[in-house]
């Protein structure tokens, strides 16, 4: 039993490996999961710039599940700095903007654009023509007679774009679609 001993007292004992190489754990609450977090926080804070550094920081030694859920964040700050980095000479230039995005699809862009548009130039009937498409585009009816009305009322030369406008392809069956393009002339 003294010889038993002594050979488990003897043997040399050797650190797991993590602990030999100093290298950082990865599990859910290791330095990587912290790091994560905290690039998160920053996301969520609005600080697009910083999240956008920690979380490329993280790419090269985290697992495939974070590099990959990463990247969706690190795209996602990059459309916010974008967004937020737009600067327009003219509404005009606002207005090609806005139409881009509602051709993309990004309806919420486009409106947020277009409504901008007009809380800087009230008057800017392309705006309301604008938005009068879009509500077309997205079945909202009684907006786009509203913003087509406005439209018209601002710039009677709207009615006859209307006309022949495409967009407007949902609205044709609605009698006050048809009044608004083609009044009865007393």
């Amino acid at each position: 039993m003294t010889e038993a001993r002594t050979a488990a007292a003897s043997r040399k004992k050797t650190p797991p490996p993590a602990a030999r190489t100093g290298s950082h754990s990865t599990t859910a609450t290791g330095p990587v999961s912290q790091q994560y977090q905290a690039a998160v926080q920053l996301v969520q804070q609005g600080k697009f710039e910083r999240a956008i550094a920690a979380f490329e920081k993280l790419l090269p030694v985290a697992p495939a599940e974070i590099v990959e859920r990463s990247r969706m964040y690190i795209a996602t700050c990059q459309k916010q700095l974008d967004k937020h980095g737009l600067a327009f000479l003219t509404p005009e230039e606002r207005y090609d903007y806005a139409v881009s995005q509602l051709n993309a699809g990004d309806f919420e862009e486009a409106a947020n654009q277009l409504k901008g548009i007009l809380t800087d130039h009230p008057t800017a009937d392309f705006a309301h023509y604008g938005l009068a498409v879009l509500y077309s585009i997205t079945g909202r009816t009684q907006d786009c007679l509203d913003s087509l009305s406005k439209a018209i009322e601002m710039n009677p030369k709207n009615r006859l774009q209307a006309r022949s406008d495409n967009d407007f392809q949902s609205m044709v069956d609605d009698p006050r679609f048809t009044e608004l393009l083609y009044p009865e002339v007393p």
